[in-house]
């Protein structure tokens, strides 16, 4: 194999990038290297918004071949959920032959390095950056997302993620030193010494399940995690998302071989309809390393049942949002409505559960009822999604038959605040595009905590009616424990409540947002500096991204000789 790049010629182009990054995880301050503008592409090498979407359109109706071994079918299908037919074909792999072939390369990708491993890495995210504006399609007619959010949350900040994962896998590798020397003294006796070597080595071949939503944002943490540490990687999307990471595969793949690597060390899989690969990979004795994102069921099953492997999962929760009062009553209503709005609440971080004291709530403009504040946030989120260009511009399209079925169903379990309405996509003729339904139910009733104790995922809030605020502080902490939660937000002015709810999330492993009443919403977390997560409580038993994320996909390896 002849390489293109050498890992020098990488080193100088990516070892700036890679050393901010290493700042920023350490300062938590604002940084990111991927443009979040659409025009800011189309210099440099990079696609402009009209050869991106061109790129994306010649995808259409086309086979991916990655060059892969063992592929013994070609498998496609996906259907965007704004109605259009992809019509992509992608490689379905005998895995008998395939992992073999991964494990072949991992000894020159173990023994390039930590430095090696992560400018490679760095090279994989730039051409991806580069073509932003095709992975932006791809994502939107993937997911569902609108072209905004598909841009930022598919393109750069899933690149951010990516990079975020790479630098703190190689703040973890260099921990240890390549070298030491080692002298006991005796006494009168000749000191004894050793010389040692410490290596970083890979568990073994590594799995990213995809998942439908955010096939980037999501996948790219674990694949590059993995990658970065020495491990080969098997990408198995989501039926329904394959397109972005076969383009991510195709990409890696690319680089690996021009840098002089095999470029077996990344590879998708694909599977029939209803043939379940994941569960037959995910027990496979060659993968040591899985991450999922998706439900709570089959995140338990890997959990129990993947016993020869490390696993990653991020699940399902019930986020919380308790209102108890506010100091600018207006801001609140505004960022509620964005965040109950945003993707059609088709997020892991969107609330799903506002507890708000029966007696009503403190504002700023007065006392409000419990009445009085579910039908405000019904009119702000009325308000938000009014315009219909402006609400398909939020909402983007319904992402599955499931979610609709939850949202219609969803009407029947209380009283309606705010009812879900069909919008039309002028674009998307077949798109189904829906505004949230906001469900009034009683924390009191034991019929009701059925409904808001279950996460109903997708356009679906419920505004529950507790005693007190130290009632919602423990019904809080009760969703927590038992259900867990991504995010958790409050409203409060009164420091006694502020400190609860904060005891509460230190407590039982929660990140929390407090009185966010500006453009920074519960449901959005930044690279660098906010963690995605915590793995301390039952929707995650990880966080992206921290030290614990990257640590165990390697161990250190010893050899001690006579000096």
């Amino acid at each position: 194999m002849t390489a293109e790049l050498t890992v020098h010629e990488l080193i100088a182009k990516h070892r700036p990038t890679l050393d901010q990054a290493l700042e920023a995880i350490r300062t938590r301050a604002y940084w990111s290297p991927h443009p979040e503008h659409p025009k800011a592409y189309g210099e440099h090498g990079s696609l402009d918004a009209a050869t991106g979407k061109a790129a994306f359109d010649a995808l259409l109706g086309t086979r991916i071949d990655l060059g892969q071994p063992g592929t013994d079918d070609w498998t496609g299908g996906e259907v965007s959920p704004y109605g259009i037919e992809l019509g992509v074909t992608y490689p379905h792999a005998d895995v008998d032959t395939l992992l073999p072939a991964m494990r072949a390369g991992q000894r020159a990708w173990r023994d390039a390095g930590a430095e090696a491993r992560a400018v490679v890495c760095l090279e994989i995210l730039k051409r991806i950056s580069d073509r932003t504006h095709e992975f932006a399609h791809a994502v939107m007619h993937t997911s569902g997302q609108a072209f905004m959010m598909a841009f930022q949350a598919g393109g750069p900040h899933a690149q951010d993620r990516g990079l975020e994962a790479v630098a703190y896998a190689y703040a973890e590798q260099i921990r240890t030193p390549d070298t030491a020397e080692w002298t006991k003294p005796q006494g009168k006796r000749d000191p004894l010494a050793l010389t040692k070597t410490f290596k970083p080595v890979p568990r073994g071949i590594a799995l990213v399940i995809g998942c439908n939503t955010f096939p980037t944002w999501n996948g790219y943490p674990g694949l590059f995690a993995s990658l970065a540490t020495g491990n080969a990687v098997l990408v198995k999307p989501h039926p329904r998302a394959v397109l972005p990471l076969a383009l991510t595969v195709q990409v890696a793949r690319q680089v690996l071989a021009e840098a002089g690597f095999d470029p077996n060390l990344v590879a998708l899989t694909t599977e029939h309809p209803g043939e379940g690969i994941a569960k037959t990979l995910a027990t496979r004795p060659e993968i040591k390393i899985i991450d999922y994102t998706g439900s709570t069921a089959f995140g338990d099953w890997l959990e129990a049942n993947a016993r020869q492997a490390q696993v990653y999962t991020e699940k399902a929760g019930v986020n919380t949002v308790l209102v108890e009062s506010t100091g600018n009553y207006k801001g609140m209503l505004s960022n509620l409505a964005f965040s109950l709005s945003l993707y059609s609440g088709q997020m892991c971080t969107t609330p799903q559960n506002l507890l708000i004291p029966r007696d009503g709530i403190r504002t700023d403009e007065g006392p409000r009822t419990y009445d009085e504040v579910v039908a405000d946030i019904a009119r702000a989120v009325d308000g938000l999604l009014g315009d219909d260009a402006r609400a398909n511009a939020l909402l983007g399209a319904i992402v599955n038959p499931d979610v609709k079925a939850r949202l219609e169903a969803a009407a029947g379990l209380g009283e309606v605040a705010l009812a879900s309405r069909e919008i039309a996509n002028p674009e998307f003729p077949g798109a189904v595009v829906r505004t949230p339904v906001i469900v009034k139910l009683d924390g009191a009733k034991p019929d009701d905590e059925a409904a808001y104790m279950s996460e109903c995922f997708g356009p679906v809030s419920f505004a529950v009616a507790v005693d007190s605020a130290a009632d919602g502080v423990e019904l809080l902490r009760r969703t927590i424990r038992d259900k867990g939660a991504m995010t958790v937000g409050a409203y409060t002015v009164d420091a006694d409540v502020e400190r609860a709810v904060e005891e509460v999330c230190l407590e039982e492993a929660a990140q929390l947002s407090l009185n966010l009443v500006g453009g920074v919403y519960v449901n959005q977390t930044a690279a660098f500096s906010d963690f995605h997560g915590s793995g301390g409580n039952p929707a995650a038993n990880a966080a992206l991204c921290d030290g614990a994320f990257v640590a165990n996909r390697f161990r250190v390896i010893e050899v001690r000789r006579e000096a």
